[in-house]
C-alpha cells in the first residue's frame, strides 16, 4: 500500500466523501476530513471535531488494517480562507510501520451566485500535507507527501437538497515515492426530509486514482496504472452529532497480493460506521 498511502495506502460528499459537496463532498465520508466548513462574512471561526470510525478508509483502502480509528480535527475559517489540522491512528501492518497520520491543510473557497441554469457554486483551491510522525520509512519510500486540489460543489437549481461536485487532486511525489499521482473524484448528496430529531441525507462518491507503474505505482498485484473506488451511504445529523453508515469498494485486483494492498481485505468491499461531534 504504502506506496499509495498504503500511501494512507495514502490519506482526501456529507460525511464521507459526502455530506458536503465537491471538494467538501470528497472528504467528508468519515475518512479523511480536510474540508473546513465555508464561513460566512469576515468573522474568524474556530471549530473542533472529534470522532471515531469502525475502519479508516482512504480512497477505498483501509488505513488501519480493518480496525477502528479515533480521529479529530481543528479548523479555522475567515471569509473564503480556511486552514486546519486533522489526525488519526493508522496501521499499515508493518509495511512500513506507522502509528499516526497528521494532515495539515489550507486553501480558499470563493463562491459564485446562482445563475439562470445553475445553482450557487462553491470552489475549493487548497494544499494538503500528509505526515506520518514516527513512521519507520523504508529507503526511497518516504511516506510524507504534499497534494494540491481544485474542485467545486454546486447546489442543484432544479432539485432542492441535491448537491454535487468534482475535485481534482495532484501529488507531485506520492506517499512511498511512487512519482506523480492524480485523483479525480465526483460526489453527490441529497438531503432527505427530517425524521424526528434527525436530519438524514444520502450520498455517494466515485473516484479514480492514476499513477505510473514505471515509478512504482501498481495497485494490487496487477500491472494496472490506475484503480477506481466508490462509496454510498446514509448520514444522520442531530444537534452537533453526525452518524454515518457507508458501503465502500474498489476494483483493485489483489491476486497476487501486492502494490497498495498487503492482503485482499484492505481493498475489499466493506461497511463502515462513523460518528463525530463538532464544537462549538
Amino acid at each position: 500500500m504504502w506506496a499509495l498511502k498504503r500511501s494512507a495506502c495514502a490519506l482526501v460528499v456529507g460525511v464521507a466523501a459526502l455530506g458536503s459537496a465537491g471538494a467538501a463532498l470528497a472528504d467528508g465520508y468519515g475518512g479523511s476530513v480536510k474540508d473546513a466548513p465555508v464561513a460566512e462574512g469576515r468573522k474568524l471561526d474556530l471549530s473542533v471535531t472529534l470522532g471515531g470510525t469502525s475502519d479508516y478508509i482512504f480512497r477505498g483502502i483501509s488505513q488501519t488494517s480493518e480496525n477502528p480509528a479515533a480521529q479529530g480535527s481543528i479548523d479555522l475559517t475567515w471569509g473564503i480562507f480556511y486552514a486546519g489540522i486533522w489526525a488519526t491512528n493508522v496501521d499499515f501492518d508493518d509495511a512500513p510501520p506507522a502509528n499516526a497520520e497528521v494532515d495539515f491543510y489550507a486553501g480558499i473557497r470563493p463562491t459564485l451566485g446562482a445563475g439562470p441554469f445553475w445553482g450557487p457554486i462553491t470552489f475549493d483551491f487548497g494544499v494538503l500535507y500528509y505526515a506520518y510522525p514516527g513512521a519507520d520509512d523504508l529507503p526511497g519510500a518516504e511516506l510524507d507527501y504534499v497534494e494540491l486540489k481544485a474542485g467545486y460543489s454546486m447546489e442543484s437549481p432544479w432539485i432542492k437538497g441535491l448537491t454535487s461536485g468534482t475535485t481534482f487532486y495532484w501529488a507531485p511525489e506520492y506517499g512511498g515515492e511512487v512519482g506523480e499521482v492524480f485523483t479525480l473524484e465526483s460526489a453527490a448528496s441529497y438531503a432527505l426530509p427530517q425524521v424526528g430529531i434527525f436530519n438524514p441525507s444520502i450520498s455517494g462518491a466515485w473516484g479514480t486514482v492514476y499513477g505510473d507503474r514505471n515509478d512504482g505505482f501498481t495497485p494490487g498485484g496487477t500491472r494496472a496504472e490506475d484503480y477506481q473506488y466508490w462509496n454510498a451511504g446514509l448520514s444522520l445529523a442531530v444537534e452537533k452529532f453526525t452518524f454515518d453508515f457507508r458501503y465502500w469498494d474498489t476494483d483493485i485486483d489483489v491476486t497476487p497480493a501486492g502494490g497498495l494492498c498487503v492482503n485482499e481485505g484492505l481493498c475489499d468491499e466493506r461497511f463502515v460506521f462513523t460518528a463525530k461531534v463538532t464544537l462549538p
